[in-house]
């Protein structure tokens, strides 16, 4: 591993070490809840300075499969298998099943899916937000924000934001548990029958807060996405702002090939 391929640049030896221990942990050689080497044990086994152990696991933890420990080192994280997040999972034929888009997807997988919900109330719409929803900002609307768990482990974060009047005499909407097939069944239950859901998708480290929430290492990646949901009438009822663990997800798409 002394050059890169085609014999370009040389690869830095602290990345060889990261993508070498970044390996063994995806290959199962070191498992769930297995701590890593110590850095002393590193540096004997590679023969290379602290220092470069040191720029390695930064590397490692970048990779959001270890989460480090104070006083203890860095253990590998017990992450869920990565699970689809596909264009379908809004069809309309799940809400009449009763299921939400989140546990209709989790089932396929085979997953054991969990919603905490952690605020339902009146909050000022965020300028973003307000924008998207057609309204200014600071506007009074619901906002409902959940956390979402993949066989135990936090996978991502939702707030959705609802204008107020089209809420207002739909009491589900301001429950903990809508009724079956979520939040879109109730709207479409009032008449706001979708058209098509618009997404926006952006990949940042985690900030500090967000970390915690969701189990990852600081600066571990995540993807932010934001949803609005249109109705047939051309409005937009609902912005959903998403962050999701990136090691958890692939995104699939269905793009229609013409008119």
């Amino acid at each position: 591993m002394g050059t890169a391929a085609g014999g370009g640049r040389a690869v830095p030896r602290y990345v060889q070490i990261a993508d070498d221990i970044v390996q063994q942990i995806r290959a199962g050689v070191l498992g769930a809840g297995d701590m890593v080497p110590s850095e002393s044990e590193l540096v004997d086994r590679y023969g290379v300075s602290g220092g470069t152990i040191r720029k390695a696991m930064v590397e490692v933890r970048a990779s959001g499969l270890v989460e480090t420990r104070h006083g203890k080192g860095s253990m590998v994280k017990a992450r869920p298998p990565v699970r689809h997040r596909s264009s379908d999972r809004f069809r309309r034929t799940h809400r009449q099943e009763g299921r939400a888009a989140y546990l209709a997807e989790s089932a396929q997988s085979g997953a054991e899916a969990k919603v905490s919900v952690l605020f339902i109330g009146p909050m000022e719409a965020p300028e973003e937000v307000a924008e998207r929803l057609g309204v200014t900002a600071g506007t009074q609307v619901l906002a409902r924000r959940r956390l979402y768990f993949r066989n135990g482990t936090p996978v991502e974060t939702a707030t959705s934001y609802l204008p107020w009047d089209v809420v207002k005499d739909i009491p589900e909407l301001f429950a903990e548990n809508p009724g079956p097939g979520g939040i879109y069944a109730r709207l479409e239950d009032h008449g706001h029958v979708f058209a098509e859901f618009v997404e926006t998708l952006q990949a940042r480290p985690a900030a500090k807060a967000e970390a915690s929430e969701l189990s990852l290492s600081p600066g571990a990646p995540v993807v932010h996405l934001l949803r609005d949901a249109v109705t047939e009438e051309g409005r937009v009822v609902e912005v959903c702002d998403t962050l999701m663990a990136a090691d958890q997800f692939v995104f699939e798409y269905r793009i229609p090939a013409r008119d």
